[in-house]
Formats: C-alpha cells, sequence, structure tokens
C-alpha cells in the first residue's frame, strides 16, 4: 500500500491559535473605524460612526477585507493603513493563548505555513510572544499575497493558487485551519481540505454588532469543526 504524502497545514493566525477577539480585535478596529472616519470625512470633521460602519461592512462583504475597498474607493496608501490599524501597543498586554500550542505543532504530521491577512509587523510580533516562530516553515502575511501586483488576501482563489504552485503543493495534501467561514469555502472550491475553528468567535460582523447564532452546524465545505486546535490530533481520521 503506497504511502501518502505528509500534509502542509496552512494556519491562520487571529482567532485560530490565539483569542484576538478578547483585547486585540478591540484595539484594531477602534483604529480602522478612526482611520475610516478620518478618509471619509470631509477633511475637517471625521465621517459619522453610521458611515464608517456602513463603509467597512460594506466593503468587507464585497471584497473579503476592508482593506480592498478603501484602496479601491478611496486610493488609500496599503502600508499607511496596516501601520495605523495595527498599532495597538504592547502584546503582551493583549495576547491571550492556550497552552500546548507548541506541543501540538510538534506532534502535526508535516510542514506548516502562517497564512495570515494580518500585516507582516503584527503577526510576527504576536507568533513571538505566543512563542511559536520556529515551527512554521513559512509566515505569510497579507503584503505577501499579491497577485500581478495587486493585493488578494484570503478568500482569494488567485492567491491560494499562487501559493500552491510557488511552493509545488497538490490541493489536496494541503489543510486549511481557520476561524473565517468564506476563507475556508474558497480553499474547499480549490480541493484543500478544510478545519474550522470555533473556539474564539463572537460576532458574524467586522465591527463586532450581530452575534453569531448559538447553534452553528458545520457546513458541507468544512471537513472538521473543532472548538480549539489542540483538538486537533484526536481529528486526524477525518481528515486521510
Amino acid at each position: 500500500m503506497p504511502t501518502l504524502p505528509s500534509p502542509v497545514w496552512l494556519f491562520d493566525l487571529d482567532n485560530t491559535l490565539h483569542d484576538a477577539s478578547h483585547a486585540i480585535f478591540p484595539a484594531i478596529s477602534a483604529n480602522m473605524n478612526t482611520y475610516i472616519a478620518r478618509v471619509l470625512g470631509d477633511g475637517t470633521t471625521p465621517a459619522s460612526r453610521e458611515a464608517v460602519d456602513a463603509a467597512r461592512i460594506g466593503y468587507w462583504k464585497r471584497y473579503g477585507a476592508t482593506l480592498l475597498g478603501m484602496i479601491r474607493h478611496h486610493q488609500v496608501d496599503p502600508a499607511d493603513f496596516l501601520r495605523e490599524t495595527h498599532d495597538i501597543g504592547a502584546l503582551q498586554d493583549l495576547v491571550r493563548v492556550e497552552r500546548g500550542l507548541a506541543k501540538l505543532l510538534r506532534r502535526l504530521p508535516g510542514r506548516k505555513i502562517l497564512l495570515t491577512n494580518a500585516p507582516t509587523v503584527y503577526s510576527t510580533g504576536v507568533v513571538r510572544q505566543i512563542g511559536l516562530q520556529r515551527h512554521f516553515a513559512h509566515h505569510i502575511a497579507i503584503e505577501d499575497m499579491r497577485v500581478h501586483g495587486q493585493l488578494r488576501p484570503k478568500p482569494s482563489k488567485l492567491m491560494l493558487r499562487r501559493l500552491l504552485r510557488k511552493h509545488g503543493l497538490a490541493p489536496r495534501r494541503c489543510i486549511l485551519v481557520e476561524d473565517t467561514l468564506v476563507n475556508l469555502r474558497h480553499a474547499k472550491q480549490l480541493g484543500l481540505r478544510t478545519v474550522w475553528v470555533t473556539q474564539y468567535l463572537r460576532y458574524s460582523d467586522p465591527i463586532g454588532k450581530a452575534p453569531l447564532p448559538k447553534i452553528i452546524k458545520r457546513p458541507a465545505y468544512v471537513d472538521v469543526k473543532v472548538k480549539s486546535v489542540l483538538r486537533l490530533p484526536a481529528r486526524m481520521n477525518r481528515l486521510r
């Protein structure tokens, strides 16, 4: 019987490997609201909270990331946007994480790649804070997610195809571990296997106003649903 190739794990960061909803997302959200209000304002008066919320949700739904809408419709500089929105102070005061993640990554067979829509400086800081940097063969942040010169973060299938080609990976060999369903759905359409992490989910919208339903069923495009990534070893058979 032929030996199956080792899997390649694509791990999201925020709300997958740590609890970003606890303190980090509220801090980033406040920065983002301030930034968008300034851009949408008339130069002297910031835009209203209603206008900011409408832009954030509208661009998130249409493009998969508020940043893409801000670039397309307001010509913001992505580096400036990412720098200002992720300037949240000392991470040690904000990061909340489960114990045992390093041991888990050592136990999982195969290569691990960090795949995050967060910027490099922020995501590097978080990974170092939780002590996981040595476990990832590659660290792919939003600045690395360009296709034909344009930013294409998750859930872009163009970006995922390019990533697979660059690293010589067959889709079926890869497992995306995520908290965001649309990212998992697009990955599944390309043939990747999918793991949905639900432990840190709080809201169903990007501004933290719409609570999640109490009962969340596993969609058909999700191979495995786990509360915590620490439970992955117990569910490995479902990913074969």
